[in-house]
């Protein structure tokens, strides 16, 4: 039997601290981007975005318990982020951030090849607009 990513990483505690480390990267390195969550007085990504997307969204997306499904339903990215401008930049500005993640907690190997796979195509699949 193979491990899902989820094991593959370390479990919730560690894919915790890849959405963390997600989340400064983008408050210290991509403004415009934080600016599309609710952030801090200081313009750090607040933590109901980083905990939605962390604790709940990427656990089970990544094959760990489905705690988002549970509580939220199906995720329907696209209709979430509808509300959002995504064009060539925020995407790949956003890919940076998880690339940038990734490569601090030293993901590496088979699953950062899967990851960086999946994460490109799931960013390219939200943009909405040309350009």
């Amino acid at each position: 039997m193979t491990a899902t990513p989820y094991e593959q990483l370390g479990g919730t505690e560690a894919v915790l601290a890849l959405a963390t480390r997600f989340y400064d990267i983008m408050s210290e390195r991509e403004p415009a981007l934080a600016k599309l969550h609710p952030c801090t007085p200081e313009g750090h990504v607040a933590r109901g975005p980083r905990d939605r997307f962390a604790a709940l969204f990427l656990v089970g997306w990544l094959g760990g318990p489905d705690d988002y499904v549970e509580q939220h339903g199906h995720p329907r990215l696209r209709m979430r982020h509808g509300r959002v401008r995504v064009n060539v930049d925020m995407r790949d500005a956003w890919l940076r951030c998880m690339q940038a993640a990734m490569d601090e907690r030293k993901i590496t190997g088979e699953v950062r090849t899967f990851l960086d796979a999946r994460f490109s195509e799931v960013a390219d699949f939200m943009r909405n607009v040309d350009g």
